[in-house]
């Protein structure tokens, strides 16, 4: 998301600086030309502030976006010490409420205070998702109306003739229903229920559930799959660099999660005109599919009730442009303005 709006920025003639923490990775041909990048190479984000104002102190930007707390709430200190008047504006991608539940009360009294002090304080104030919103609000005191809902925008286009080659090759030549679901491998998208739900559809239909991504839970998962005799019906390829091929060579998207800043994987499955199953989670997924306008959403943890959307939607004829016109109403040149109104106003 962050190197789209880069690329946006750019083609608008803006400047743009890339100030990364503590970024390990080759950016070789990820970085959009014209794009300067500074790595700070902090590898505590405590200790981010003092090269955050040397930052603002030698560049002076004009505007400047934060992602994510707690490195927003040290950003606006960082600002605040270095006495540079750029605009700040601070954006979440997450229910931080949820997100950090389990981390005890000391944390969320030290986080509702670090929202209600750093956030007043930055310029302005941006969620991903209305609930997203409304999360920040309660945590930090701060009235809904001062944060400002800009959705992400969908990080890929159809338009550039891709082939399926790479995905058929994964789907190792099955040619019937295909279900795919992307998402890193952890406990909160809960790909067990979406594992549990497609092996209740094999008793009515014969499919193959695909899961891209990696993490935590991938040997589990894996396990999981081998117990439940689901090995070859429950396709786990890893990491893609690039999953467009996939949802172009799918015939429905699930979400199982069980909470969603916003959902960009949504998006991308409509971007392709592919249809969407979800569940109803806190977050973004009920805006983004216009609370089931734009596809199937059932409770969270419901097993039978993902399966039955699962099994309807296979069986029912998609409107591909339907879906690709609501995805394009997420697209990169409306996110970009509306970051750019708040920081260049």
């Amino acid at each position: 998301m962050v190197l789209t709006q880069t690329s946006e920025f750019l083609r608008r003639g803006i400047q743009v600086d890339l100030v990364l923490i503590d970024e390990r990775r080759s950016l070789n041909g990820f970085v959009p030309e014209g794009a300067r990048v500074f790595n700070l190479r902090v590898s505590k984000l405590r200790n981010s502030v003092g090269p955050l104002m040397r930052y603002l102190k030698a560049e002076r930007p004009a505007g400047v976006h934060v992602l994510m707390w707690p490195l927003t709430s040290l950003a606006v200190i960082a600002q605040k010490l270095s006495g540079v008047s750029s605009r700040l504006i601070v954006s979440d991608h997450s229910l931080l409420s949820i997100q950090y539940a389990s981390w005890g009360i000391l944390h969320r009294l030290v986080m509702r205070a670090s929202l209600a002090t750093t956030y007043r304080a930055s310029s302005a104030r941006v969620a991903v998702s209305n609930a997203v919103a409304e999360d920040l609000a309660k945590l930090s005191g701060l009235e809904r109306e001062r944060f400002t809902v800009i959705y992400n925008s969908a990080l890929i286009s159809t338009d550039q003739g891709y082939t399926t080659g790479a995905a058929e090759v994964a789907w190792r030549g099955w040619r019937g229903k295909r279900i795919l679901s992307v998402g890193r491998l952890k406990a909160s998208k809960n790909f067990a229920l979406l594992i549990g739900s497609f092996r209740r559809l094999l008793s009515r239909m014969d499919a193959r559930l695909m899961i891209l991504g990696t993490g935590e839970l991938a040997e589990d998962l894996a396990s999981h799959i081998a117990a439940l005799g689901l090995t070859g019906k429950v396709i786990l390829p890893g990491h893609v660099a690039d999953p467009v091929p996939f949802y172009l060579s799918a015939d429905l998207f699930v979400l199982s999660s069980n909470y969603e800043g916003f959902g960009n994987v949504i998006v991308e499955a409509l971007a392709c005109g592919l249809p969407v199953v979800s569940t109803d989670c806190p977050g973004g997924p009920r805006e983004i599919l216009d609370y089931g306008r734009y596809g199937h959403l059932v409770p969270v943890g419901d097993e039978v009730a993902l399966e039955a959307a699962i099994a309807a939607s296979l069986s029912s004829a998609k409107d591909s442009t339907k879906l690709k016109s609501r995805a394009a109403e997420f697209s990169p040149e409306i996110s970009a303005q509306q970051y750019l109104d708040l920081l260049l106003p």
